[in-house]
Parts: structure tokens; sequence; C-alpha cells
């Protein structure tokens, strides 16, 4: 498979497990967590799909396009293990979804940050929120869920906190 071909399964199972996601909260009130800006897809699709949730983003830096740029208030700013463990003090509300965009291309990095996030995160999220993840996570709170018709196991990951 080419990498573009690759990209583009990936893409699509990202949107494919968010939008399936957004439909799995529809009805639980809290707020949305986006681990990872990057140039802002994935946050500005989060708020075409729910305009009226507040969406808490996280990055080391901001460099996305500037129509996907989260307000001051919504946008935390510096290192996930840092900035997590402490971003319950600017929520508005726990959040019923997070979506986790952390792989960075480093194998063995990625794994040790989901792990690392996995003693945090919870904190944040309110009894059956649901995790989007490109990472698997091993968080005893949290139980995977099927994936979307047509991403294939692996690909993403979706996870219920009970």
């Amino acid at each position: 498979m080419s990498r573009l071909d690759s990209f583009i399964r990936r893409m699509s199972a990202q949107r494919d497990c968010l939008n399936h996601a957004a439909e799995l909260i529809r009805d639980l009130p809290g707020s949305v967590l986006e681990l990872g800006l990057g140039n802002g897809r994935t946050f500005d699709h989060l708020r075409s799909l729910m305009p009226d949730r507040d969406i808490y983003v996280f990055d080391r830096h901001v460099q996305a396009h500037p129509d996907c740029i989260p307000d001051q208030d919504h946008m935390i700013v510096g290192d996930f293990l840092e900035t997590i463990p402490n971003a319950a003090e600017r929520m508005a509300s726990k959040a019923v979804l997070a979506h986790c965009d952390i792989g960075s291309g480093d194998k063995a990095a990625s794994v040790a940050l989901a792990k690392a996030l996995g003693d945090s995160l919870p904190r944040l999220l309110a009894p059956g929120a649901i995790i989007v993840s490109d990472q698997p996570f091993e968080v005893a709170k949290w139980q995977s869920r099927p994936l979307p018709e047509g991403v294939a196991e692996g690909r993403y990951h979706i996870y219920q906190q009970m």
C-alpha cells in the first residue's frame, strides 16, 4: 500500500470514528477534549459536529490554519504530561468525548505517551465518556468499543470510560 493510500485510510478511519463517537455521546452533557491540534482539521470537524459544546484543545505548540485555532480559553499549550493533570481547573465540565491524536511516528514513544496519559486523562472524563485514539490504551476504567463499519481493527481505537 502506498503512503498516500495509507494516509487516506487513516483519515477516513479518524473521521468515521469521530462521527460515530459524536452520535454515541449525543445525549450526554459535557465538554470535548482534542489532544493534538496539528493543522486543526479534526478540531474543525469536531466543532462542526458539536457546535454547542466546549472543545478544549491540547498541543505542544500552535501551528494550525488560523481558522482552525480555538480561542484562548479553550487552547491549552504545553506538554500533555504537564497540561492534562491540571486541565480540570479550566474546564466548564467533565468531558464526554476525548480524541487522542497523539502518534508521533515513533511507535515506542507513542505507546509510552499513551501509557502515561492513561494515568491522568480519566480524571477529566465523565462516566460513559468515549475515547477515540490513534494509539491503543490500557486503562482499567476503559472498555474497548466496536469500531464503525469499514474501519480496520488496529487502525483506530474506541474506548468507553466506565
